[in-house]
């Protein structure tokens, strides 16, 4: 699941060249999908239905796309396959701007040791301070979230979890106020859920 503005055609267009291109690796079948917003106007909106015609692989929710609504644009893709992705094994959240080795990431995940359920993994942003700087777009106000610290979460631009873990955290995001850092978001619903994100695999 790959969120991205929907002005990024050439960030599309090289993924769908690239890794994206995979359908199958190591016998396991692999989609991916572009998450994207609104587009602002009626001529690129016409221009993204029929980019969607051509190649299948856009869904578009009713959100402002800006980063700011990041958050929403994430718990949009995990009620997307919540709802719509009941039979995959695990998901992964992928920035437009990485390249994603699938024979590796594969390897990792069909590893005997590699769990199923209740997993999410990426690199750990650990003991990381709340920005109150109204300057930083980082900035989360004391009203959105009160604590000082995040809990242990995974960094945004790309984090693996198995398929169990999108109902569960839509079901906890209604307890869990949303506030605009999305990855520290993803975290702060899993901490609410009792557990936190995984190191990941060695590869070696």
């Amino acid at each position: 699941m790959v969120p991205v503005a929907p002005h990024q055609l050439e960030a599309r267009n090289a993924i769908r060249s690239t890794w994206g291109n995979e359908s199958s690796v190591q016998g396991k079948a692999v989609l991916t999908l572009f998450m994207v917003g609104l587009t602002g106007g009626p001529e690129a909106q016409q221009q993204l239905e029929e980019e969607s015609q051509q190649h299948r692989d856009l869904l578009q929710s009713n959100f402002v796309d800006s980063y700011f609504n990041l958050t929403i644009k994430t718990m949009v893709i995990m009620n997307w396959l919540a709802t719509r992705c009941p039979q995959a094994s695990y998901a992964m959240k992928a920035d437009s701007d990485i390249y994603l080795n699938l024979e590796n990431l594969m390897s990792l995940l069909l590893a005997p040791n590699t769990p199923r359920e209740n997993y999410i993994t990426g690199h750990l942003m650990i003991n990381q301070n709340v920005i109150r700087d109204k300057k930083s777009k980082w900035h989360v106000s004391e009203e959105l979230y009160p604590e000082t610290k995040y809990p242990t979460y995974v960094q945004g631009a790309g984090y693996v979890f198995s398929c169990d873990l999108p109902e569960k955290i839509v079901e906890i995001s209604k307890e869990v106020k949303a506030f605009n850092i999305e990855d520290a978001y993803v975290g702060a619903c899993l901490n609410q859920l009792g557990f936190a994100p995984s190191s990941p695999p060695d590869p070696s």
